[in-house]
């Protein structure tokens, strides 16, 4: 029985998913509930659209449950106005051994004025579990694009900085 751990715990060969197979899109209307005092969206209640966001291409990626581990950076590049379309696209950068990295990008849509905005970006990790909260291996990223090579490298990338930042703020804790 092959192991990934040194012991007989079977490891689950998955052929790798394109990108492409796990893209997701989705759209709010943004409502009086959703904005603060000026009429602008709360940047809380847009992280927790990005997180919705990030989790659909996750699932449908590794096709479990998944959890959010962290979120890496999020640029507000413009206010959100009551009665604006949000549209937030996610999609897998890459995959590594139980977790993903989730790059999700929004756009405002006016349809009355027929305007198109980029208003924010972000990073998310989730990691795959099982029922019962144990973490799950993933499928890895195939890519196909140029652009798709791009992320999947610019992950890797990224993953090693917050192992480094991890590492930098257990070793000032000590």
């Amino acid at each position: 029985m092959n192991s990934n751990d040194g012991h007989d715990t079977p490891i689950h060969i998955v052929p790798p998913r394109a990108v492409s197979e796990s893209q997701s899109q989705m759209a709010e209307v943004v409502l009086p509930n959703d904005a603060n005092p000026l009429g602008n969206l709360l940047g809380g209640r847009l992280m927790h659209f990005i997180d919705i966001a990030g989790a659909l291409a996750a699932h449908r990626h590794s096709h479990s449950h998944v959890v959010t581990a962290s979120i890496d950076h999020i640029d507000f590049r413009r206010p959100v106005h009551i009665g604006d379309l949000l549209i937030l696209k996610s999609s897998v950068n890459r995959a590594f051994n139980t977790s993903m990295e989730i790059g999700v990008k929004c756009w405002v849509e006016n349809y009355i004025a027929g305007t198109k905005q980029h208003v924010a970006s972000a990073y998310l990790t989730f990691v795959a579990v099982d029922t019962r909260g144990k973490h799950k291996s993933v499928p890895q990223v195939a890519t196909e694009t140029d652009e798709e090579k791009r992320r999947y490298e610019d992950a890797g990338r990224r993953r090693e900085l917050r192992k480094w930042e991890l590492g930098r703020k257990n070793a000032v804790k000590s």
